[in-house]
């Protein structure tokens, strides 16, 4: 499933193509992937045909573009469109004329609008889905409950959809408090990845981000939450922001052909994964200090964890 990375770097193609861009047509291939609009297809086309979408925002995973209809009343309600990755939905940049993908879902075609170089840009948007778990709907905005901006995008308005806004800030967010994370995280009583994976308590973070940032901060799973000093707090935190902001620098962490960002591109940061799949493979790290040590893999959650025995010693008092 994409992680925060991943997703960010979903919003940065979406706020680059579509921003100021008006949606002239909307084509349903698959209502299922609708399903989490409440009032339904025709509702869902006629919400979106004709607003104009003003930001992409993401807290952790979620994503939305805001949409601005220029015929709803001045008291309207805010509406925002978001789009639900799932396991393996993408959102696609493509020329109208392009062959449909096999999985496609729904096209919205875009207003005419042309690049920095004066060339035309591509006037689909298309979500496409192999599995169904994803999908799109429009749904409010309602202000956030600290009255802080939303989520990471390009206006500071403290708005949120409903269904985002029980998630915690991550740590890529200019809002994120590392006090109030490291007083929920003592006060959790629990492991540390545990603690991590925990969209209540600090968002974004993945199994593989999870596994990484621990590695990198020399900090075992099973870590007590309750005995987290403010110094391994910042440090896992900063560990979590530094192995995201090279992820997102290489474009993500794919696997597979199913996660792409918005040209259809495969992000490359498996190649610099520590821990993470490296299971029975050499501790880059260890190595480095002279010692042959290798990854090990744990099960954990219905998954696993991997981390280095020697830089991430297990405490006496874990917790699973």
């Amino acid at each position: 499933m994409p992680e925060l990375p991943e997703v960010e770097v979903v919003r940065r193609g979406l706020s680059r193509w579509v921003i100021g861009r008006t949606v002239e047509g909307v084509d349903v291939v698959d209502p299922r992937s609708l399903r989490r609009h409440v009032n339904g297809v025709e509702d869902f086309v006629g919400e979106v045909t004709g607003a104009r979408v003003t930001d992409v925002v993401r807290r952790g995973k979620f994503l939305w573009m805001v949409l601005e209809d220029p015929e709803a009343a001045d008291d309207a309600p805010p509406l925002a469109l978001m789009a639900h990755l799932g396991m393996s939905g993408q959102l696609l940049i493509e020329d109208a004329a392009a062959p449909r993908e096999k999985h496609l879902k729904v096209r919205l075609a875009l207003s005419r609008a042309t690049g920095e170089d004066g060339s035309a840009l591509p006037t689909d948007l298309r979500f496409v889905d192999q599995r169904i778990f994803g999908g799109m709907f429009v749904t409010g905005l309602e202000p956030t409950p600290d009255g802080r901006p939303g989520g990471l995008g390009g206006s500071d308005a403290a708005l949120v959809p409903h269904q985002a806004a029980h998630i915690a800030r991550d740590p890529l967010d200019p809002a994120f408090s590392l006090e109030d994370f490291h007083q929920r995280l003592r006060r959790r009583r629990t492991g540390l990845k545990r603690a991590l994976l925990d969209q209540g308590l600090v968002s974004g973070i993945g199994n593989i981000y999870a596994d990484e940032a621990l590695w990198a901060a020399r900090l075992h799973y099973a870590r007590p939450t309750e005995t987290m000093r403010r110094p391994d707090t910042r440090r896992i935190v900063d560990a979590a922001t530094q192995v995201m902001t090279r992820a997102l620098a290489a474009g993500g962490t794919s696997f597979d052909a199913l996660y792409v960002n918005v040209n259809g591109a495969s992000g490359y940061f498996a190649r610099d994964l520590e821990a993470y799949g490296r299971s029975g493979r050499p501790c880059r790290r260890c190595a480095a200090e002279g010692r042959t040590t290798l990854i090990r893999r744990e099960q954990f959650m219905n998954r696993s964890s991997s981390f280095c025995p020697v830089c991430q010693p297990r405490p006496r008092n874990a917790r699973p």
